[in-house]
């Protein structure tokens, strides 16, 4: 599994610390930016992000901006992303277990590391469940066909 990962100035010192977190797991990722000291718009960076995960680049991301919801709303914007913005352990696991969750949203502002990193390890070791999940996944890629032209 290949990583995007990407911030604002706001995530930026959260997302170094996911990036030794992942590079010490020998978990493979591609760092979309930003770079320190820059301030730049989050949409640039989320953008550039689920791009990667919707080409095929990158299999999922970890958006990292103040408090995780405009990258979360940003990377919603591509048909195929599902974008979940988490607070928890909990909801980490139940977003991708529930609604197979391709893109992780974490704030900078919001999470201390020890919390991000705890939310990370159970974003990534949760599979998805499929069974009656599947079936509502579905729904929401038929609503994407709908809506994305």
């Amino acid at each position: 599994m290949k990583i995007a990962l990407a911030s604002d100035h706001a995530g930026y010192a959260l997302k170094a610390g996911v990036a030794a977190y992942l590079r010490d797991r020998g978990v493979p990722f591609e760092d979309f930016g930003c770079g320190p000291g820059e301030t730049v718009d989050y949409v640039d960076y989320g953008a550039k992000a689920a791009r990667a995960v919707v080409a095929g680049a990158c299999d999922r991301a970890i958006l990292v901006c103040g408090t995780g919801l405009g990258m979360a709303v940003v990377a919603n914007k591509f048909k195929g992303i599902r974008a979940t913005p988490c607070a928890s352990e909990y909801a980490a696991e139940v977003s991708r277990s529930h609604n197979d969750s391709n893109c992780l949203g974490l704030g900078g502002r919001t999470h201390s590391l020890e919390a991000a990193l705890a939310i990370v390890r159970v974003w990534l070791e949760t599979d998805f469940e499929g069974g009656r999940h599947a079936r509502r996944v579905q729904k929401i890629r038929d609503i994407e066909d709908q809506n994305f032209k």
